[in-house]
């Protein structure tokens, strides 16, 4: 018969599994769960503030100020030419559900409608559009959609009601003079993300149910077995809590403590792969932008994977590991993303550019940086991306860095960005042949390159021609 006495061995240890299985439960749910799927729906939010950026910025704002904010606007050529755009929109994207303009009214925390692209919803389903241009919106309870009018936002928490689950995000709509007139909303559909949320705090629930219950026989029967797996489990969450969501817990046998640990694998491993889909997500969604961009310039299809190859090779010559070179590769391909916010006929003009296009076009590294600070964690590639026009001698843009002072990665980036740029046909000039852009090249060495980046370029064109015999 056991015996319980207050100041026993296994009564302690009983106590203290009891808490622990509490105390392993809590930290399961704050650290993984909420940890886990607080940064997933914070990534949903960064690609849809994203999203709306980079929409708001294929909005005419000259055609959005024409439309007359009143019933007959929607029957004007400019109400149609931004309600075809917003539907392209939508139609390109299939998780976003609705997608409207608002313009601010004189009365605070009302917004009215502008042109609303979904004309099948609310009570007006069967009779046409829902929101005619002037249409108020009380946007009190929508503080996101507020503070959208001075930077891209989304909603804190996902909407339930008679239309499902979904998420907001807005980003303002700017006038050729850099001012608000607008802004754009975007609503996706969070239902998959709702139904993971609700599944994983049921099986938090459950597995810390389980454990409080089997941790009491458990700490009777096998005390001295316990505590080697009690802290395996802690240190795993350890390393959850830390973002290492591949750590498995390496626990044997058949009893509870090890299901515990089956389970918390198994759910580490749900949040890893889950992880992977949305980072894969954004990845497609940015290839898709920068081939909007080489679509917009004929001239520079495919530019942005060659400047990545280069960079690449340069970098494996500076002995850089391969997760630093993959950070390299990445930010390659997403360098030129500014050139959204620059106007095709100025990407494309043939004669000379004047001072104020040259201004347009220093401007993309900045705009760039501002498309992507929203859903880039990684702040080195946001200053990667700010710098790869930055000059070795300190008259580069946007910040006039010089030297050592401009990241190695933007150094690396700007000669093999400027190399290709020199043997690739633009719409003001042919191409370079090879070997005339490695003159120009060792011509702005130490001026506007890093001489040894430069020489390291060369090395790797040299090796390329000798592995084609050339």
């Amino acid at each position: 018969m056991i015996k319980f006495r207050i100041n026993s061995f296994q009564t302690k240890l009983t106590l203290i599994l009891v808490a622990s299985m509490i105390f392993m439960g809590t930290l399961s749910n704050f650290l993984i769960y909420r940890f886990a799927m607080d940064k997933q729906f914070n990534q949903l939010r960064s690609k849809l503030m994203m999203l709306a950026g980079t929409s708001a910025l294929m909005i005419n704002p000259d055609m959005l100020m024409r439309v007359p904010m009143e019933y007959q606007g929607a029957a004007t050529h400019a109400y149609k030419e931004v309600m075809d755009e917003l539907r392209r929109i939508k139609k390109a994207n299939r998780s976003v559900r609705f997608i409207y303009t608002l313009a601010k009214t004189d009365q605070p925390g009302v917004l009215q409608f502008i042109v609303d692209a979904d004309p099948y919803m609310g009570a007006q389903r069967n009779r046409g559009m829902t929101s005619y241009p002037g249409n108020k919106f009380d946007a009190s309870g929508f503080p996101e959609a507020l503070k959208a009018f001075s930077e891209p936002s989304a909603d804190e928490r996902l909407k339930i009601d008679e239309w499902g689950v979904t998420l907001s995000g807005y980003s303002p709509i700017y006038d050729p003079s850099g001012k608000v007139i607008a802004i754009l909303g975007i609503d996706v559909g969070a239902k998959d993300l709702y139904l993971t949320r609700r599944a994983l705090q049921k099986r938090a629930l459950i597995i810390l149910l389980l454990g409080v219950v089997f941790s009491g026989i458990l700490g009777i029967l096998f005390s001295r077995r316990l505590t080697g797996p009690i802290r395996k489990l802690v240190e795993g969450t350890r390393h959850i809590a830390m973002g290492d969501l591949q750590y498995q817990v390496r626990i044997e046998g058949g009893d509870e403590i090890s299901e515990l640990a089956r389970h918390f694998n198994k759910m580490a491993n749900i949040l890893y792969r889950s992880r992977r889909r949305v980072h894969s997500y954004f990845y497609r969604v940015i290839q898709s932008l920068i081939q909007i961009i080489e679509a917009r310039d004929p001239y520079t299809g495919g530019h942005s994977e060659r400047v990545a190859d280069y960079a690449v090779k340069i970098a494996a010559k500076m002995n850089f590991t391969d997760e630093q070179i993959e950070l390299l590769r990445e930010t390659a391909l997403l360098h030129d993303i500014g050139k959204l916010g620059i106007k095709e006929s100025v990407l494309n003009k043939k004669g000379k550019l004047t001072d104020n296009e040259w201004s347009l076009i220093r401007r993309h590294p900045v705009i760039a940086e501002d498309i992507l600070r929203p859903i880039l964690l990684n702040a080195e590639m946001l200053t990667v991306v700010r710098g790869h026009h930055e000059r070795y001698d300190g008259t580069g843009y946007p910040d006039k860095l010089a030297g050592d002072n401009i990241n190695v990665f933007a150094q690396i980036l700007a000669v093999a960005d400027a190399y290709d740029a020199l043997t690739s046909s633009r719409a003001y000039r042919a191409a370079f042949s090879k070997s005339d852009a490695v003159k120009e090249l060792e011509k702005n060495k130490g001026t506007q390159f890093n001489p040894h980046i430069v020489n390291l370029l060369i090395e790797v064109l040299e090796a390329g021609e000798e592995a084609l015999g050339l």
